[in-house]
């Protein structure tokens, strides 16, 4: 398994978007992303640079592995 980067909200909603996810809604500094087939949901926080913790959470709730994601970046 590879490291997590640090990454901001806007880059991990772009590489939501490249694994088919969409934007639902944003709440306050949350965009709330869905992808259809299989039903996920993602919220991603997008004040400052994510955790990495919170991002290992946004990929276990989008159902990507780290080597997954680090290729949609």
């Amino acid at each position: 398994m590879s490291k997590l980067p640090q990454i901001t909200g806007k880059i991990c909603v772009k590489a939501l978007k490249r694994a088919g996810f969409y934007i639902d809604r944003q709440k306050g500094s949350h965009v709330i992303m869905l992808k259809d087939n299989p039903r996920l949901r993602a919220c991603v926080p997008m004040h400052g640079e994510i955790k990495k913790g919170t991002l290992h959470q946004l990929l276990m709730d989008s159902g990507l592995s780290v080597d997954d994601f680090l290729k949609l970046l």
